[in-house]
């Protein structure tokens, strides 16, 4: 018997790896809810940083762009750096994606999976893979493409407030929890942050009613992109701007799991760090307060009401107030998180720093257990944080596990 692929993710990464197993004729099972953080865990009236050429899923085939969407769906083509993709016409495009290229996508979770016990076709146990609804069966290989699911990171100085985690209700929540932003209409709210989901955000809230301050941490202040017009013309062209390091990480990323491990995990951090998108500028400036801080030193709750302590650039500690604060400090790949992996997968995985260490065709140190998206990044660079990473990463998984399971 011939055991299929499991595909657990269905946003951008796990939509285009199904397709390109698809395409060579891999029996594959793809299970998730489609563009789930995208809809659920972004906020109403969010526009993409990235740009069109930044934001298209990879397939097989040709015909599949957010370009081709547009126009299959009568809307104003998105063509150049300056046109702006509103999250919901993103969201749209992967549901198209998904109804044309992965229209047997299951909408179900998958509850664990381990190490399988039977011989399969390729002469070893495969995974023994359970799925909410109570079915059971084999896989092959297992490709996990589940996003940003789980990975919600909270700094430790934020946690005295947050007792029982972030929620969206208590005093310390996570950018991740609010889809609604008018929630703190005529509230006085404190973004922790200073990249793109925390200036977006914050001026959204401020928009939507909000008194709003972002405590930036850390030497480097807030600030903007150029527009398009603005970027250097004598450089290399790639989707995050004109740079050459831009360019061999956006085009070339192969080498950089070659690279020493701080290395690599310093240039994810670093390479394409805390920056707003160009047009946020005047939607942000005047309208929403910033206070520049060495560091967050604890946080606590007052009566409901979180108290922010703060070292200040000249040594002072000061306490800020307000009635909610969103940390909108992103994302940390821990495979402790992924507790649907069982635990002797999860115990027998080559890790560094919480992320998995992966090989050639982004297989980890178990064969046939592979990992794209965000948990590449420390393998294969900064790009695997984008949309535009499934570029390279789709035909080069689905290409290696077609050999080595096919």
């Amino acid at each position: 018997m011939i055991h299929p692929v499991a595909v657990i993710g269905a946003g951008p990464y796990g939509l285009s790896t199904a397709a390109h197993l698809r395409a060579r004729g891999i029996p594959v099972r793809v299970f998730g809810e489609p563009m789930v953080s995208w809809r659920d865990h972004m906020p109403e009236g969010m526009l993409l940083k990235s740009t069109p050429a930044a934001s298209n899923i990879d397939a097989p085939q040709p015909g599949h762009t957010l370009g081709d969407y547009c126009a299959a769906a009568g809307i104003p083509r998105l063509v150049t750096d300056e046109d702006i993709i509103p999250v919901e016409t993103f969201i749209a495009y992967g549901e198209w994606f998904r109804q044309k290229l992965v229209p047997e996508l299951e909408q179900v979770r998958v509850v664990s999976v381990d190490r399988g016990s039977g011989p399969d076709a390729a002469g070893s146990g495969g995974f023994d893979i359970k799925l909410d609804s109570g079915e059971s069966f084999t896989a092959r290989a297992v490709v996990v493409a589940t996003g940003l699911s789980g990975l919600a990171h909270l700094p430790p100085e934020l946690a005295g407030a947050a007792a029982d985690g972030p929620t969206p209700s208590g005093p310390v929540s996570h950018s991740s929890q609010h889809h609604d932003l008018r929630r703190f209409s005529g509230k006085e709210l404190i973004v922790v942050g200073a990249g793109q989901s925390a200036l977006e955000t914050a001026a959204l809230a401020a928009e939507a009613g909000a008194q709003v301050r972002v405590v930036s941490r850390g030497k480097g202040a807030v600030d903007f992109g150029a527009p398009p017009w603005d970027q250097p013309k004598l450089r290399p062209e790639s989707p995050f701007g004109r740079a050459w390091s831009l360019w061999a990480l956006s085009y070339y990323p192969q080498p950089y799991r070659h690279l020493p491990a701080e290395a690599r995990h310093y240039l994810v951090r670093r390479v394409l760090g805390p920056l707003g998108a160009w047009w946020l500028r005047d939607r942000f400036e005047g309208k929403v307060g910033v206070r520049e801080v060495e560091r967050i030193v604890s946080a606590a709750a007052t009566d409901g009401q979180p108290v922010l302590t703060v070292r200040t650039h000249g040594g002072r500690v000061e306490e800020l107030t307000a009635d909610h604060v969103m940390a909108a400090t992103g994302y940390r790949v821990d495979i402790a998180a992924m507790d649907f992996l069982g635990h002797e997968l999860r115990a027998g995985l080559a890790a560094s720093r919480g992320t998995p260490r992966l090989g050639a065709g982004y297989c980890s140190s178990l064969p046939g257990l592979y990992f794209t998206g965000l948990p590449a990044a420390s393998s294969y660079g900064p790009v695997m944080r984008f949309v535009c990473g499934t570029e390279f990463a789709s035909p080069r998984l689905a290409r290696h596990l077609a050999a080595a399971h096919g």
